[in-house]
């Protein structure tokens, strides 16, 4: 198959589902990782897709929210098994905030039958946990309809008026020098829930690591505890910040 073929497959993929990782591409395609690794560095070099560590998004994506819909369909395994492990963490009695993040959201499934509360922003969260033993405390604001959650200055403020035990959250990159995010209202909710917690957990499945992204919102200050299934030479550099990495295996 011709590079331009190839190519085209790429840009199809990325414009069903906003941000790929390369062994999706490689399956889907038919050729080996180190091939596709070598066709992505080339198209962003001619600006047609935004490299990430493990994978590529599609160029508008950088500057645009991605849609929680098709967000949630990408790496169901890995953010699975994050969550599996994440939830092992949370005892009965707990508070805790879930963000509107896709990896957050696989928390839910594992959670149904604590005696927990659960303060969110998401309204796929509480449409989940709806009729389970979780008690659910919904963030006031703004609906996001493409992202399908609750941000603005009221939703900041209402976050501001709890204190809960964990935080659950996510962000579209992590890095040994900060955090990223895709907007400032997703931005601004991360900040004011780490701010709220005495342990705030980050979700992120291998794609997220060493991932830059539109906005760089804060350095590893607030984050005690990454979950996730990456195990790369970036897991060094984090726990020297102070950082307990939880490995997990898809």
């Amino acid at each position: 198959m011709t590079f331009q073929k190839r190519a085209h497959k790429i840009l199809e993929l990325l414009e069903t589902y906003g941000e790929v990782d390369i062994r999706q591409l490689a399956n889907y395609i038919g050729v080996s990782e180190v091939t596709v690794r070598r066709d992505l560095n080339s198209m962003a070099a001619k600006g047609l897709l935004y490299r990430t560590h493990g994978g590529a998004m599609k160029i508008s994506d950088v500057i645009k929210p991605v849609s929680f819909a098709t967000k949630a369909e990408v790496n169901l395994k890995p953010k699975d098994a994050i969550c599996k492990r994440a939830a092992a963490d949370i005892i009965d009695g707990d508070v805790i905030f879930i963000d509107c993040g896709s990896t957050a959201f696989r928390l839910c499934q594992f959670i149904k039958n604590k005696n927990i509360k659960v303060i969110t922003n998401s309204l796929p969260v509480v449409n989940e946990l709806q009729h389970s033993a979780v008690t659910i405390n919904l963030i006031g604001g703004e609906v996001d309809v493409t992202r399908q959650a609750v941000h603005g200055t009221m939703a900041l403020e209402h976050i501001s008026r709890y204190h809960a035990s964990k935080a659950f959250l996510g962000v579209d990159g992590i890095t040994a020098e900060g955090l990223y995010a895709g907007s400032e209202h997703e931005a601004n909710n991360t900040l004011a829930m780490a701010a709220q917690t005495s342990c705030t957990y980050m979700l992120c499945d291998a794609s997220k690591i060493g991932k830059t992204s539109y906005l760089k919102f804060n350095d590893l200050s607030i984050v005690d505890i990454i979950v996730t299934n990456y195990n790369g030479p970036e897991v060094n550099k984090f726990e020297s910040n102070g950082i307990s990495v939880y490995s997990v295996t898809v």
